[in-house]
């Protein structure tokens, strides 16, 4: 074990001068958020929470521009080094900014130092180019300038200016946290938030229903010659775009946070909801995703909804696309969805976790598991997930070597690898996080346990990825995996610090009846 890993198990790494000044106890840990009741073993510590807390923090400051405010995508090495990535997105953006409420209420930094940091990330914003008829951020942005991106800085290869439904969908639910958190900067929160109408994605023809799909973004000059595109423009104002061929239309998906602050703010009808798919169907011309679903229809705002639902491990679930921890828990961050939906998210997520952990365990034997989309031990990036509860059939693998699982689609089609054996698996520490509003004893043993075995942790909190049976680690730091590490913890151990600042007025007014009606199959 190195010094700086263990520095992390035993007091949490707490980097005082990156993330300002740290007491002993934060002014939101409260003894009851660590006694775990029910569960075995020693206590959950709070130093270690707070110290992971506050590694997390100072790698984000250290990823953040001084002048801009503008946070990297990613950071390799120590954080004095700063070897920062080139550019940035909405979504890294976004992550900063709930990510300094999280520190302040934490007690990491000061309610002044975090106004202060706010403050200079939404003056930028203010003055960044963005799509003028939708008020949409484009996806690339030079973090130190803040220049949209027209030449990749890591090979010079040509970037088109592209403007992401879900990028921007992250970076809105930021700027609602920011609105209701920081009454300095309430109303320039808003001002950059009001222009930023999601009508532009909205195709009202597709889906189940045809209660509307959201794009996946456009274009609004020359499009990437390979990709497929739509000519159009949904909002009805301004030159025509060029949309992707794609829609996000599945339900288990990070993309739902921008369907909820869209539905919200009254921009598309509550109806959108219901018009992504929960599983495909069943029949025999469908027969070529992970398995037959079973269920049934239900109607929902006048929408027939199949409530199909994949099992594994003995439990039910409405499946991801890939089976990834990120896919079904991201926005469960913002929006409480187990206790707004009862009888739908609540026993979905928790089965989620619950396959998460008994396919790191016991299925595949790493004595690991949180498995999501993350750096790869070796260089690159790559998705992760529990390739048994994604809809897709090329998967998202749970190991370096791909290990495909195929149980067959009933009757229909034979499986074609339904009892794998799998290799070295990679878990992702964030996706441990994300997992402990669900099960948070288990998560943070298993965390734990990362730090003890392997070399997992350095002077910017968890590595973004382990290979837990060769030990390869990937040292680089994304700043969204730190800020889904930033506001998990703030939830589980600081009163929901991310969810009681979003899921307020119209978000809680419109959103909570709507997820309540629904019933899933699980």
């Amino acid at each position: 074990m190195t010094a700086v890993s263990r520095r992390g198990l035993l007091l949490g790494g707490a980097s005082l001068a990156a993330a300002g000044a740290l007491g002993t106890t934060s002014p939101l840990i409260t003894d009851t958020a660590f006694a775990s009741p029910g569960s075995k073993g020693p206590r959950i510590s709070k130093a270690r929470i707070h110290g992971w807390a506050a590694d997390t923090w100072a790698c984000l400051v250290a990823m953040t521009d001084e002048k801009t405010g503008l946070t990297a995508d990613n950071l390799a090495g120590p954080l004095a080094e700063k070897n920062r990535s080139g550019y940035t997105s909405p979504t890294n953006i976004g992550g900063y900014l709930w990510s300094a409420v999280v520190a302040r209420d934490f007690g990491l930094i000061s309610r002044h130092e975090c106004s202060k940091r706010i403050n200079l990330t939404l003056r930028t914003l203010a003055r960044l180019d963005r799509h003028a008829p939708s008020g949409m951020f484009y996806n690339w942005y030079d973090e130190a300038t803040g220049r949209v991106l027209t030449t990749w800085p890591e090979d010079g290869s040509r970037v088109y200016p592209f403007l992401s439904s879900v990028d921007n969908g992250w970076l809105a639910a930021a700027l609602i946290v920011v609105r209701n958190a920081d009454r300095a900067n309430a109303r320039l929160a808003e001002s950059v938030l009001e222009p930023m109408n999601f009508k532009m994605y909205y195709n009202p023809e597709a889906g189940v229903g045809k209660a509307g799909l959201m794009k996946g973004g456009f274009w609004d000059g020359e499009p990437k010659p390979r990709d497929a595109i739509q000519v159009g423009n949904f909002l009805g104002s301004g030159p025509d775009v060029n949309y992707t061929a794609f829609h996000y239309d599945t339900t288990v998906s990070e993309t739902r946070i921008a369907s909820y602050i869209a539905i919200a703010r009254g921009q598309v009808p509550a109806k959108l909801y219901f018009g992504t798919w929960r599983t495909f169907p069943a029949t025999e011309d469908w027969k070529w995703h992970e398995q037959q679903p079973t269920g049934r229809n239900r109607t929902y705002l006048g929408i027939d909804v199949y409530e199909g639902v994949y099992e594994h491990l003995g439990r039910k679930v409405v499946p991801g696309w890939g089976g990834s921890m990120f896919e079904a828990l991201m926005p469960d961050m913002f929006v409480p969805e187990e206790r707004w939906s009862p009888h739908a998210w609540g026993p979905n997520h928790r089965n989620t976790v619950a396959i998460h952990r008994l396919h790191g365990l016991e299925e595949a034997d790493y004595g690991f598991w949180g498995f999501s989309p993350s750096s790869q031990p070796g260089g690159g990036y790559r998705e992760y997930g529990v390739d048994a509860i994604g809809l897709n059939p090329d998967g998202y693998f749970s190991d370096v070597e791909k290990t495909n699982f195929d149980k067959g689609f009933g009757t229909f089609r034979a499986g074609l690898n339904p009892t794998p054996r799998y290799g070295d698996g990679v878990v992702t520490p964030h996706a441990l996080f994300l997992a402990m509003h669900h099960e948070p004893r288990q998560a943070y043993d298993n965390l734990v346990k990362l730090t003890r075995e392997h070399d997992a942790y350095g002077d910017g909190g968890f590595y973004d990825a382990i290979a837990v049976k060769s030990g390869t680690v990937a040292k680089r730091y994304l700043s969204l995996d730190q800020s889904m590490v930033m506001g998990s913890l703030g939830n589980v151990y600081g009163r929901d610090a991310v969810r009681r600042y979003f899921a307020v007025g119209a978000i809680e007014r419109r959103i909570k009846p709507l997820l309540a009606m629904e019933r899933f199959s699980v």
